[in-house]
């Protein structure tokens, strides 16, 4: 066995993906007959032929509900997994007793998997809510457990994202699915201006991943996203994008095999070490992944 920086010249990370088990626990986002497709279990033995035969190493796994019960439930799994490197959970940012609760997470089975929290902020109606003081008193805890914190936010929420990272300088920020630009309309100037600010706090991350699903997800093309791709590239630069492929969600529009093939399309003007970066290094360094995982 050889540790999974040892190994980056070969290895790829992705950085984000899902699983959830609907007897266990009922996913209330999926609703509506277009996301009827992702009505039923996804396991981590379905995902693991994929991800392998994308020449994927180790992945980082992510909450997909404000329940700190499924957090537990990811951290059991990576303790068992040969894949999972590391885990994105989720807490009540809000609660007096956050520490704790992050403390207990670590103690239980697989803890020393979690690398960071996530809080669906896209669905909350304050667009400042990432602002609010006891927000903020929480995110200061996460920064505390030497955690990363994981931006699942719109457009409109940027400018907050901005500053929040800017007031906790000791946190890093790591924005999933590129702040989700309106790919399928390509009105992206709005949203490239929020990347182009949040980027500008240093301690900001950004995940290559969730492209697929907001573009036409019936008739897309590599050529559809590269506007979006090229904007961050160019604001964050390769040692701050990582590869992720939001499987099973990436579904709705594409196969894990499409989502890895478009990352090299549109990664492929970068030099090697830069294509390195994107697809193991940043994460790698970001999640702090080889304190846990060893990689064949």
């Amino acid at each position: 066995m050889t540790s999974l920086v040892a190994n980056t010249a070969e290895a790829i990370v992705d950085a984000h993906h899902h699983v959830w088990d609907l007897s266990v626990r009922d996913q209330d986002w999926i609703t509506g007959p277009e996301l009827a497709p992702l009505r039923r279990d996804f396991s981590l033995a379905d995902l693991e032929p994929e991800a392998r035969a994308a020449g994927v190493t180790a992945t980082v796994l992510v909450q997909t509900i404000n329940v700190v019960e499924e957090t537990a439930e990811l951290l059991a799994l990576a303790a068992e997994s040969d894949l999972v490197a590391g885990v994105v959970g989720w807490t009540d940012l809000t609660a007096p007793d956050v520490a704790d609760t992050l403390a207990a997470l670590r103690e239980g089975p697989g803890g020393e998997h979690l690398v960071g929290i996530r809080h669906q902020v896209q669905g909350e109606p304050d667009p400042r809510w990432l602002l609010r003081p006891d927000v903020l008193r929480g995110l200061a805890a996460v920064a505390e457990a030497g955690l990363v914190y994981d931006l699942v936010v719109r457009p409109h929420q940027l400018v907050a994202a901005h500053d929040a990272a800017q007031r906790l300088p000791g946190l890093a920020f790591v924005l999933d699915h590129l702040g989700k630009p309106p790919v399928a309309t390509g009105e992206l100037r709005s949203w490239a201006d929020g990347v182009r600010l949040l980027c500008s706090a240093p301690n900001t991350v950004c995940k290559l991943s969730g492209l697929v699903t907001e573009a036409a997800w019936d008739d897309w093309n590599v050529e559809d996203l590269r506007p979006c791709a090229d904007t961050v590239l160019d604001a964050f630069g390769p040692d701050r994008l990582m590869f992720g492929s939001d499987w099973p969600v990436c579904r709705l529009a594409a196969t894990y095999s499409d989502v890895a093939t478009a990352a090299r399309e549109l990664t492929a003007g970068l030099g090697h070490a830069e294509r390195r970066e994107v697809f193991t290094g940043t994460a790698v360094r970001t999640y702090g992944l080889t304190r846990n995982h060893p990689c064949a």
